[in-house]
């Protein structure tokens, strides 16, 4: 009842009082009986509310007492003074008990908060911290313009089972603040910008045009970047150093780094755009920033360029990045990282072969690949396999029957036991340490081998002594094919080797419809020369009816959102390869650019994404922990519901076009 009553006289009780009593008075004037009850009613909360307004003073003052009980009688007056605005409040209901004149006064109240809350006062204050026992509030406040910090502590008041009081002290840290402000606003951030399409700009052009091109971008970036007011300078053919403030980055963000769109319209008389990649270190010292900045560069560089990555001592940021990534037409890489994948193999006692969680044929494939090189170079091989049901099974159980990998599939944890410190781990078809199928082996290895065609990741193997990556080829079996085509004679590769190539292939792009350029049909012509059977390929993706059926119910309970998204939210836990061509089925739809498949496993819920047109689903599933590429990607979500992850994707969905 009392509870009531307080709620009843929140914020100001002299208020309503007032008010209840001109109401009685009115009343009085058409019915004497009724506005004589109303002001007796009135007498009994006025008098209520002195009552409780004298217990609230007595519950101060017995506090105020004894917390200053050991203190010699000059200082019982110190909370009165104190220097500090201070304020006496029930942690566990907010109401305010007393607080000095100096709180009043940065609250900008002119009279006490006596029945008034504490986040009454001080809009978005939390007691969680005191009822925690903690002594310093996490957040800082802002009140008439200047910076608090909170100390206070919570004491038990009498016998009551809620009679506790905390005493909280405001600290004004206004002129530190803003020193530490103006300190991050100045901190210098290291820039290295990098016209990642160079040799193609000034392929077959004269000097004076070579000149030219170079000039006009130099204008669009010292136009950019002159607010700033900081140094730059061009210290190599392609590449500019940036130097300045923090504060401008801040800036450089809204706009969303808009000189990378800027240089776009910079044409060379070859019809070639030029494409900017910019690096940006910070939160370090010069050296370290310089190194985090080549680093973004690299990054940008492996994720296609034309974009903007941002290192800091923690983790990447990416801006921009969604057009698509440009095919190489020379082969020099592939052959410089075959060289040096053949050294490897030959220095290594034993190689190890590992794909991604749930290997697909792409994987598989890549797999299968490397065995053929190293067993060209006279060492044996092993691919990490995992348990049955996973998509590739099907390809692997046709390998193992041959002699040539009889014992070759292995688990995990006999890798563990045949490693040793000579051996060579091969990763293939993803760059992240968390995808792969044994962490520990990776972790165990110390030399290692990435071969992938997905976009890098910011958590990627970083420790790679061979780093083959190529965001622009289809496959991670067209990369294998490259390779295998300059370390092994055609006559060695064996029919299943090829066909297990040739279907990672036709897995990724979808039966060369995307993703697919001239190097892979390349590939594909030489696997189809050793004997790679199309018809056998085309079995491999065959299923049975009742995978079918559930095929065709996750189209149908498909809905476009964007008017080009086309997302099927399926209740019922199907394989993922069933998932992953319902969302290839999608592209079909007229009008659909991408489309996503989810359905539950468990305590998680998996996302297909898959794309045809100018939607990287690549970065829409990066916001919920994914990865792949623009025009295929995935991603688990553990302990989400199927419409909470929903709802997660949508919410992505709107952030992607928004930005």
């Amino acid at each position: 009842m009392n509870e009531k009553l307080n709620r009843m006289l929140e914020p100001r009780a002299k208020l309503y009082l007032f008010f209840l009593l001109v109401f009685a008075g009115v009343t009085c004037l058409f019915q004497l009986q009724a506005g004589l009850a109303e002001l007796g009613v009135t007498a009994v909360l006025f008098f209520y509310y002195l009552i409780t307004r004298r217990r609230r003073r007595k519950e101060a003052t017995r506090y105020i007492a004894s917390v200053t009980s050991n203190i010699d009688a000059a200082s019982k007056d110190t909370m009165v003074n104190s220097p500090f605005p201070m304020v006496i409040f029930q942690p566990d209901t907010g109401d305010i008990i007393w607080s000095n004149d100096r709180f009043l006064k940065i609250t900008g109240d002119r009279e006490h908060l006596f029945d008034t809350k504490i986040d009454a006062a001080v809009p978005g204050f939390s007691t969680k911290w005191l009822l925690d026992g903690k002594t310093e509030c996490p957040n800082e406040y802002n009140l008439d313009g200047k910076h608090y910090v909170v100390y206070g502590h919570v004491a038990r008041v009498g016998e009551e089972e809620h009679g506790l009081l905390a005493t909280t002290y405001w600290m004004d840290i206004t002129s530190l603040a803003q020193i530490r402000e103006k300190f991050f606003a100045t901190r210098p951030v290291v820039a290295v910008l990098l016209i990642d399409n160079f040799e193609d700009l000034i392929r077959n052009v004269n000097d004076k045009t070579r000149s030219a091109l170079r000039s006009m971008v130099e204008d669009e970036i010292t136009t950019w970047f002159q607010p700033a007011g900081g140094l730059l300078c061009r210290y190599d053919r392609d590449r500019y150093l940036c130097i300045f403030e923090e504060q401008y980055l801040t800036e450089f963000r809204k706009g969303k780094f808009s000189i990378v769109d800027a240089v776009h319209k910079i044409v060379s008389p070859n019809g070639i755009s030029a494409t900017l990649s910019i690096g940006i270190g910070m939160d370090s010292s010069f050296g370290e920033m310089m190194d985090f900045a080549r680093l973004a560069i690299e990054m940008a560089l492996s994720r296609g360029g034309d974009q903007t990555v941002i290192k800091n001592r923690f983790n990447f940021e990416f801006y921009g990045g969604r057009t698509k990534e440009t095919e190489r037409h020379t082969k020099v890489k592939s052959r410089v990282m075959s060289n040096a994948l053949s050294e490897l193999i030959q220095s290594s006692s034993a190689v190890f072969v590992m794909g991604h969680r749930v290997a697909d044929l792409d994987a598989v494939g890549a797999s299968i690949g490397v065995c053929a090189i190293a067993r060209k170079r006279g060492v044996p091989a092993y691919i990490i396999e995992e348990q049955s049901g996973y998509p590739g099974a099907v390809m692997a159980k046709k390998m193992a029957t041959l002699p040539e990998y009889e014992g070759r599939f292995i688990s995990h944890q006999d890798a563990m036991l045949k490693l040793d410190n000579k051996s060579l781990l091969v990763v293939v078809d993803t760059n992240r340490p968390d995808q792969v199928i044994a962490r520990d082996l990776l972790d165990s290895c110390t030399k290692v081998a990435v071969i992938d065609h997905h976009l890098r990741a910011a958590d990627y193997i970083s420790n790679a002594t061979l780093n083959f990556h190529e965001p622009y080829a289809s496959s991670a079996c067209e990369l294998v094919t490259e390779m295998v085509q300059y370390l092994i004679e055609p006559s060695d590769l064996l029919r299943l080797e090829a066909e297990a190539l040739l279907a990672g292939i036709v897995l990724d792009t979808k039966n060369f419809t995307l993703r697919t350029g001239g190097r892979t049909f390349e590939a594909a012509a030489f696997l189809r020369r050793r004997g790679a059977d199309t018809t056998e390929v085309k079995k491999l993706f065959q299923n049975n009816l009742q995978d079918t059926i559930a095929k065709y119910n996750v189209i149908r309970s498909a809905k476009m959102v964007h008017g080009s998204i086309a997302v099927s939210a399926y209740e019922q836990t199907i394989g993922r390869v069933i998932a992953s061509q319902a969302a290839d089925e999608l592209l079909n739809v007229a009008g659909a650019d991408a489309s996503f498949v989810l359905f539950p496993d468990g305590n998680t819920t998996i996302i297909c994404g898959r794309s045809v047109g100018g939607v990287s689903v690549q970065y829409i599933l990066e916001m919920l922990g994914g990865g792949g590429n623009a025009a295929a990607a995935g991603a688990q979500v553990p302990n989400s519901t199927l419409q909470e992850t929903l709802h997660k994707l949508l919410q992505a969905i709107n952030k992607y076009f928004e930005n």
